[in-house]
């Protein structure tokens, strides 16, 4: 093509890559608006490492309240950029859904507005509401503009082009529909199906992947919900541990109230990280929960992809924080600690929104440094999970006391890096022969030792100002000499 002038060509913005992670992923439950998909993803795990990837298998939508996952999606994908991220979708078009009746509606250029949250598959479209269904795709075509709505248009070649009104009947998504029972969910005893939180089961075994954070935003501050979270956070497929971080009642509206909401609600497991209020992110409300668990994945990532980093005093990315009915929450440093000193994470405002708080909800029940920080519940869990992890290959082979003692060492080495690395005090393995008597080396049994020894937050640093009456006199004397 001949050119003669001035062109001026956009390239697309390029955003920052996202941080892999395997010790700190993120298993999300909730609601997502499946509709605006192909093939709806119901009570699976979704394993996603995009913004592109999480919109194409799960849609979005901005109404982040009916559609909770949603939230967690600009949280992982713009605010935090981390991957991978499991999500479950329980809302399901075949069950959570309401039927809208037949109705006429007026014709614009040739085109059809039905709104949000139709489901694309149930649209029938006709003449007239006693006429024959017109066909898909030869007759109209349906599609979904970037708002989320379904919009009908007609055809040149079909039979309803010029038509001034159709008649149109449809279902929609009806996410009100979706229950506590339906994000505990449950397992069919007799077709083995599951649903809700027994899905986290799945997880390793499609993706190889061991969960490091459960959330529901939208839902983990109902404590039924709650329960079901923390229940999950051991043993997942016999072996493996995690935290879940967990909303308090955003109703709540006073700091003083939140002590009494968190034992109300029982969240005083110490693989809970309970936090309160809400955040406020592009002028909607989004869960703290949403946000905070992003926050400690990309934190894991960003250090060698050990968990060691406290998540307490780290910018949040958002804009503010505020109660669920959009009242602006501003709590100074005391505050912010009373809350600490009840197991509570909360926000505070230091040059930019942070999380403040190192507590998991088991205190101030409990002072056991490995139950108590949630830095140290995550690195245990964390150096539980690796030993699983990455010493199954050794499970069946002979039983040898060079077999016994590669283990061990080969764990030291490894523990030994993180020590060097500062990310923790200690991290070593022993075998004990008085623990391990013979019946249960012939039995196949072997007992290895493991200490861990994480690092506890600075979390406050005292210092004792006086007046230097020494420093002064010398100034002034200095002065005096010198004229």
């Amino acid at each position: 093509m001949y050119k003669h002038g001035i062109e001026v060509v956009e390239k697309a913005t390029a955003y920052e890559q996202p941080l892999a992670t395997r010790y700190g992923v993120q298993v999300l439950i909730g609601t997502a608006p499946v509709n605006l998909v192909e093939d709806a993803k119901v009570n699976q795990p979704v394993r996603v490492s995009s913004w592109d990837e999480a919109e194409a298998l799960l849609g979005y939508s901005d109404d982040w309240e009916k559609y909770t996952l949603c939230q967690s999606m600009v949280a992982c994908f713009q605010i935090f950029r981390v991957y991978p991220v499991i999500f479950i979708n329980v809302l399901d078009p075949a069950k959570h859904k309401k039927e809208n009746e037949a109705t006429d509606h007026e014709v614009v250029n040739h085109q059809v507005n039905l709104g949000a949250d139709v489901i694309k598959s149930s649209v029938v479209v006709k003449a007239e509401s006693a006429g024959e269904a017109a066909k898909l795709d030869e007759d109209y075509m349906l599609t979904f503009n970037e708002a989320g709505e379904l919009v009908i248009t007609l055809l040149s070649s079909g039979s309803l082009y010029e038509s001034p009104n159709v008649n149109v009947a449809s279902s929609s998504l009806d996410p009100s529909k979706v229950t506590e029972a339906d994000i505990i969910g449950a397992r069919d005893e007799e077709t083995g199906a599951e649903s809700g939180l027994e899905v986290i089961r799945q997880v390793y075994p499609r993706f190889g992947l061991i969960p490091a954070l459960l959330a529901a935003p939208g839902w983990s501050h109902k404590p039924n919900v709650g329960a079901a979270l923390m229940a999950k956070c051991t043993e997942i497929n016999g072996i493996f541990r995690c935290e879940c971080v967990l909303d308090l009642d955003p109703a709540t509206k006073k700091y003083t109230e939140c002590a009494a909401a968190k034992k109300n609600a029982g969240y005083t497991d110490p693989h809970a990280i309970v936090l309160w209020p809400m955040t406020l992110y592009e002028g909607k409300r989004m869960y703290y929960s949403a946000v905070y668990a992003a926050m400690a994945s990309y934190y894991t990532a960003t250090n060698g992809d050990v968990p060691y980093i406290y998540p307490s005093n780290k910018f949040l990315g958002i804009e503010g924080a505020v109660l669920a009915d959009g009242t602006e929450v501003i709590l100074d440093q005391p505050q912010a600690a009373e809350l600490n000193g009840e197991g509570i994470v909360t926000l505070i405002n230091d040059s930019g929104w942070k999380a403040w708080g190192n507590n998991t909800g088991a205190y101030p029940e409990t002072d056991d440094p490995k139950d108590r920080w949630v830095g140290c519940r995550r690195m245990f869990s964390f150096a539980a999970n690796y030993f699983i992890l990455n010493y199954r290959e050794r499970l069946d082979v002979g039983m040898k006391r060079s077999q016994i003692d590669d283990v061990v060492n080969s764990f030291n080495i490894w523990g030994n890096s993180l020590v060097s690395q500062d990310r923790c005090a200690g991290m070593r393995m022993e075998y004990r022969p008085e623990e391990n008597p013979d019946e249960d080396l012939l039995s196949g049994r072997v007992k290895v030792r493991m200490y861990v020894a994480p690092y506890t937050p600075m979390e406050y640093i005292q210092t004792t100002e006086e007046f230097d009456m020494n420093a002064l006199r010398s100034a002034i004397v200095g002065e005096e000499e010198t004229t």
